[in-house]
């Protein structure tokens, strides 16, 4: 159970909540979306390039909700070139290829960064 107790007004939580509703986070995952693409593009393993130049983002505001997402369009014979180079594959002679993590750390700066741009957006409200 969380009990709140309130002596006084609550006219500046109230204008806070207020200010917070009407906040507008798209300019952050905008930033936020190019750097990812940046980092994404130096972080893919390179063999002829297509996959690490394959990739874009895209920011959806739906309500109060923001989305940032991370696209990567290369595919080969229906399938998602940087998700195999993500997490492996198996071979048409029955071996298989080891994935290698380099979308984790390429996108972890960015995830810190949104983190920071939002709360100093919040706070400075």
């Amino acid at each position: 159970m969380i009990r709140v107790t309130n002596k006084g007004s609550t006219k500046n939580m109230q204008s806070f909540l207020r200010s917070m509703k009407s906040l507008n986070f798209r300019g952050v995952c905008e930033a936020a979306g190019a750097r990812g693409v940046a980092a994404l593009q130096a972080a893919t393993p390179v063999d002829s390039g297509l996959t690490a130049a394959s990739w874009s983002y895209e920011v959806r505001v739906e309500g109060d909700i923001t989305t940032i997402s991370w696209l990567n369009t290369h595919v080969e014979s229906g399938v998602n070139v940087a998700i195999i180079l993500q997490y492996g594959h198996g071979t048409g002679t029955g071996g298989w290829v080891s994935g290698r993590d380099y979308i984790n750390p390429a996108v972890k700066p960015i995830f810190d960064d949104i983190a920071n741009d939002l709360w100093k957006k919040v706070t400075s409200s």
